[in-house]
């Protein structure tokens, strides 16, 4: 009998990592694996996750989107394993990965496909709904987009955000075939976009700007033109300068977020040139790291400044046939078990990671 419960007990429940609030220590906890409510909802067991930054922003405080607690992760793919009444039985059994913005429907974002930007969010996974760092997830039928054979679930996993969101920024940056781009802080979406942009709007030069040796070496190894140390950030533009011939680059992405790499980028001699794109992706808490610039170069240049969040449900179909096709490869620092992801955010945080963390459950 003891046995019997014990078992039941492992099928009624999953491991996932909880956030409570900021400043909160997020923990490994055992609750009920969701179930199918709406008809159109489909239970996917998740087989890997993604680990992000954005898991610190929430444990720090930076993020606070007033929801707890709440499983964290929006990176995650699996299988499908049941639907609800209006979800064909056919879809169990697929390999799937899940889109984690589920918008209002009706609003006129949500109409033109960009329900990234909607401002009555249904549901945003592991943002201010349970995510997908944990054993199962739900889901509406249309955020589980089916996964090509040919991407293994570890290599899928980072697809959902790290590449997804360089797919929406380049299209927010509207780079075209023959320009300079410059990559600030390179590790998930910055590898993502170093490859985008070579193999897919054909950049002519690619420049990549960070601060450790081996991520700026496996920048280079993907398709990198040049990387410059940016340790010392008072140095990037006029370095930009030097390899631009005084020009500067028409598309800066801007993906770390602190106010000495934004300064460096605009300004009369910053590394943005004439007509050039800031694509803000990065960001950091507090008004130290708050974005300034004075108007005049910006109006003298003709700059633009954009911002760029996230990514649609036809961003991430896109990165899905950039994986599957060899355009873009997902870079993977290491695959960790579910219960140690603790020590993949510590990794993040102390930079030291050279790709992505992938999470896999103990019940895939």
């Amino acid at each position: 009998r003891n046995q019997h419960w014990t078992t039941l007990r492992l099928i009624i429940n999953m491991q996932a990592v909880r956030y409570h609030g900021p400043n909160i220590p997020i923990e490994l906890e055992t609750i009920p694996i969701p179930q199918v409510v709406s008809s159109d909802d489909v239970i996917v067991q998740i087989k890997a996750s993604a680990l992000c930054h954005t898991e610190l922003h929430f444990a720090d405080g930076t993020l606070d989107l007033g929801v707890k607690p709440m499983t964290l992760g929006h990176e995650a793919v699996g299988i499908i394993t049941s639907v609800g009444e209006n979800v064909s039985p056919s879809r169990v059994g697929e390999r799937v990965i899940v889109y984690y913005y589920n918008g209002c429907a009706q609003c006129r974002w949500c109409l033109k496909g960009q329900e990234q930007i909607c401002g009555s969010l249904k549901a945003e996974y592991g943002f201010i709904s349970d995510g997908g760092l944990a054993g199962y997830i739900r889901a509406p039928s249309r955020n589980a987009v089916v996964l090509p054979d040919n991407i293994s679930f570890v290599d899928a996993a980072p697809i959902g955000c790290g590449v997804t969101t360089a797919v929406h920024a380049s299209k927010m940056g509207k780079v075209e075939e023959g320009e300079t781009v410059m990559i600030y802080g390179c590790n998930g979406v910055g590898f993502g976009l170093v490859q985008l942009l070579k193999n897919v709007y054909k950049a002519k030069q690619v420049i990549v700007v960070g601060r450790s040796s081996e991520k700026l070496d496996k920048a280079l190894e993907i398709g990198a033109d040049e990387v410059i140390d940016g340790t010392d950030a008072s140095t990037v533009a006029s370095a930009i300068r030097d390899i631009t011939g005084g020009e500067g680059v028409d598309v800066i992405f801007e993906c770390v977020g602190q106010r000495n790499t934004m300064d460096s980028c605009v300004g009369w001699a910053g590394a943005l040139g004439k007509r050039g794109r800031l694509v803000l992706v990065g960001y950091h808490a507090g008004v130290e790291h708050e974005f300034r610039c004075h108007p005049i170069p910006l109006i003298v240049y003709e700059q633009s400044i954009i911002g760029s969040v996230g990514a649609t449900l036809d961003d991430l179909k896109e990165a899905i046939s950039y994986v599957s096709s060899g355009s873009v490869k997902t870079i993977i620092d290491s695959t960790i078990p579910l219960k140690y992801f603790q020590s993949g955010l510590d990794k993040i945080k102390t930079c030291s990671c050279i790709g992505k963390i992938v999470c896999v459950p103990e019940e895939a």
